[in-house]
């Protein structure tokens, strides 16, 4: 939680063989989702702990890609993908919709990568007025443009086909497709006549083919990133040429990646905290007062960032998106130091939930391009005292 204090769920159990061992623990090895707990909002309860209690008594195998799907799934049928457990961005509750992220990546990071992408796809949809979503659907955005791995689009009426404005062909392949074998639909960028647009489609194709032989990650392995062929798919337009990364909400999207690290920081530095209690010595102390430092100093810096997206949604939000990303990354990169330098090797070979998080968090973390990101920060910081470009009230720089 972005607060960053501890709040336990009081979870009611659930009718279960054995009882839950927890959020993201592994359940029964033949199956990839045995538990899941009602998912029936609970009156009075607020939307990101009714997520948490739900998180909390449903049982998967985070190491299994079908039982991360399935649990996608689960999410999106419960509701938890949308208002009003999870409120759009810049509509007033920016800070509750990552405050939903943080604790889904508190539970597991595998399972928010793929939550994450498809809750994204929905705030995309909305804004750019795309295409209804069907009931139940799962998304995901592939957005990745590596030199190798190229789609183009054609318009259908160029190929002498019939049919509603809007729809295009793919051909060709999209690189780090997370997800790709567990959602229904996925926005994918493309090019068009040389310009860059966003295209939604159906994944239960025939000219659709998924490869993930070059999935080789031991972080993050159950998000199955694949590399996604097309051969004359059908797509349908979202919004005009450009419009993906000029729209408003690209910055809000990625500002909400940085919860999700938080999320998971925060997870860890949790483990700490708890081995401090049992047992304290000067060291251990000083490491868990870093740790303290750090996931505080991120949750200040989120959550200014939530309220400064709500009160200007359709303002430029670049600067204060990567200032947040990097405050997180650095936080989450001193929680791992010191909660692995203080805990030792233990936790990393009997902890699975442990070992899995600091496994998979360096792994998510490299969506930051690091100094590739503070350079971009800075010139954004040096344009503006060139330009003497008007900040909006209380983003003064460098001023309490």
């Amino acid at each position: 939680m972005l607060d960053t204090r501890d709040q336990r769920a009081g979870a009611a159990g659930v009718k279960a063989a054995r009882r839950s061992p927890g959020p993201g623990g592994s359940g029964e090895r033949d199956s990839p989702l045995t538990t899941r707990a009602p998912c029936h909002p609970q009156p009075g309860r607020q939307t990101a702990t009714s997520l948490e209690e739900f998180l909390h008594t449903t049982r998967f195998d985070p190491n299994d890609p079908a039982a991360l799907g399935n649990m996608l799934r689960t999410l999106v049928d419960c509701g938890y993908d949308r208002a009003p457990s999870l409120p759009l961005p810049a509509h007033g509750q920016t800070l509750e919709r990552w405050r939903a992220l943080a604790a889904v990546a508190a539970c597991d990071l595998g399972l928010v990568k793929l939550f994450e992408g498809h809750t994204d796809a929905l705030a995309i949809l909305a804004e750019l007025r795309g295409p209804t979503p069907p009931a139940a659907s799962r998304w995901a955005v592939w957005a990745a443009e590596p030199p190798d791995a190229r789609v183009e689009a054609v318009n259908t009426a160029k190929v002498g086909i019939r049919s509603d404005e809007g729809q295009v062909r793919l051909t060709g392949t999209k690189a780090w497709c997370s997800g790709a074998g567990s959602v229904s639909h996925a926005l994918v960028t493309a090019w068009l006549d040389e310009a860059p647009v966003l295209v939604a489609v159906a994944m239960d194709q025939a000219s659709i083919a998924i490869d993930t032989s070059k999935w080789q990650a031991v972080g993050m392995q159950a998000t199955a990133s694949a590399d996604v062929c097309f051969d004359g798919t059908q797509a349908t337009l979202v919004g005009a040429p450009h419009a993906y990364v000029r729209r408003p909400g690209f910055w809000h999207g990625g500002a909400g990646i940085a919860a999700c690290w938080y999320g998971a920081a925060a997870q860890i530095g949790r483990t700490l905290r708890d081995a401090s209690a049992q047992r304290a010595d000067p060291h251990r102390l000083a490491h868990l007062g870093a740790v303290e430092v750090a996931l505080q100093a991120a949750a200040a810096v989120l959550r200014e960032t939530a309220a400064h997206i709500d009160a200007h949604p359709l303002a430029d939000a670049q600067r204060e998106a990567m200032r947040a990303r990097l405050v997180v990354e650095e936080a989450a990169t001193a929680v791992m130091h010191h909660a692995t330098r203080t805990l030792g090797a233990g936790p990393l070979c009997r902890n699975a939930r442990f070992a899995r998080a600091l496994a998979d968090l360096p792994v998510f973390l490299r969506q930051s391009h690091a100094e590739r990101d503070l350079a971009a920060l800075g010139e954004l910081v040096a344009s503006a005292c060139r330009n003497d470009a008007p900040m909006h009230a209380g983003d003064a720089s460098w001023t309490l």
